[in-house]
């Protein structure tokens, strides 16, 4: 399966990271900017308006037409999760058929519960589904700094081309067939990441951070297998590695919103978290399948102001004891 040119819709902090690596791993890269003056800029100063300081690959075509674009043998579809939807939109009448799209997003969508693929799988029918997700902040793909991630399609066969086509000495993708089990540790670890952030804003000690972890873990893991997801795929790089990195530094956008709850005060609008949008739906959908996740049904109780923040860790920890699990 030849996967030479690569498309990447979003010139984002992720979008541009992805560009990057793709470059690095030989392919031909079209970095699509939804804003002309963007693209432009872009195209002209080779610097990342997202990423202070990085630059952008000089290989990489930079352009805001999407038909031109939509030419290519692989799609990584690098929007944020709440308007991947509309971005798959635009893109479906330009896209031939059979193209793989990859989602490189986080989340579930509000109101619908569709988890990102399905929403590739409703509005571009004619596509190749796949899910890319794992431990990577977007400075450190971007620099071009070892990291490995898992991508998921649920065609063995397609999932492992696009290893092999995005693939580098650093940027290493393990490929897998779950993708359920994929985009649930991505969506998931968003919540509890803000959780974390609580914890460290809170000054509550590193025992607490580490217990935090640990249950969240547990969460994710009960709810990933209730929604067929396989075990190894939630105790994987998509799952545990990528709630341990986002639990654990200030890179994280969700824990970083988390942090600012914890300290007293509303986070900037400039950071933008999706655990805050997926938080409400995730306790929707473990309610519906009767799941426990007291630790995500806490997170949407403060962003919700059901709850204040010092009312939700009470709450926790004032919980009935019982056998671990």
């Amino acid at each position: 399966m030849a996967l030479h040119n690569i498309t990447v819709i979003g010139a984002g902090a992720w979008g541009t990271a992805l560009a990057n690596a793709a470059a690095r791993a030989g392919r031909k890269v079209t970095l699509y900017a939804r804003d002309p003056r963007v693209a432009e800029t872009i195209a002209a100063t080779r610097e990342a308006p997202r990423l202070a300081g990085l630059r952008v690959e000089p290989s990489i075509a930079v352009t805001a037409d999407l038909a031109t674009s939509a030419k290519t043998d692989v799609v990584l579809l690098a929007t944020p999760a709440q308007t991947l939807r509309g971005a798959a939109q635009a893109l479906a009448p330009h896209l031939a058929k059979d193209t793989p799209v990859v989602v490189c997003a986080k989340g579930i969508e509000r109101g619908t519960h569709r988890f990102m693929t399905e929403i590739v799988g409703e509005v571009i029918p004619n596509a190749r589904p796949a899910i890319l997700s794992g431990p990577s902040f977007a400075s450190d793909v971007a620099r071009g700094l070892p990291t490995a991630v898992t991508l998921a399609a649920r065609d063995a066969e397609l999932a492992t081309a696009l290893v092999h086509a995005l693939g580098s000495a650093t940027f290493r993708p393990y490929h897998s067939t779950d993708v359920r089990g994929v985009e649930i540790g991505g969506a998931a670890k968003n919540v509890l990441a803000i959780a974390a952030g609580i914890v460290v804003g809170k000054e509550l000690g590193a025992s607490a951070l580490a217990a935090l972890t640990t249950r969240g873990f547990a969460e994710l893991m009960r709810f990933g297998l209730a929604c067929g997801a396989r075990s190894e795929t939630i105790a994987g790089l998509s799952g545990l590695g990528d709630l341990i990195l986002t639990c654990s530094s200030t890179q994280s956008r969700n824990f970083s919103y988390g942090l600012a709850l914890g300290r007293g005060g509303r986070p900037s609008r400039e950071i933008l978290s999706e655990g805050e949008f997926t938080a409400p739906v995730l306790v929707e959908m473990a309610e519906q399948k009767n799941i426990d996740m007291p630790v995500a049904r806490a997170v949407a109780a403060v962003l919700g102001g059901a709850l204040t923040v010092n009312e939700a860790i009470e709450t926790l920890l004032t919980r009935p004891f019982k056998a671990e699990g």
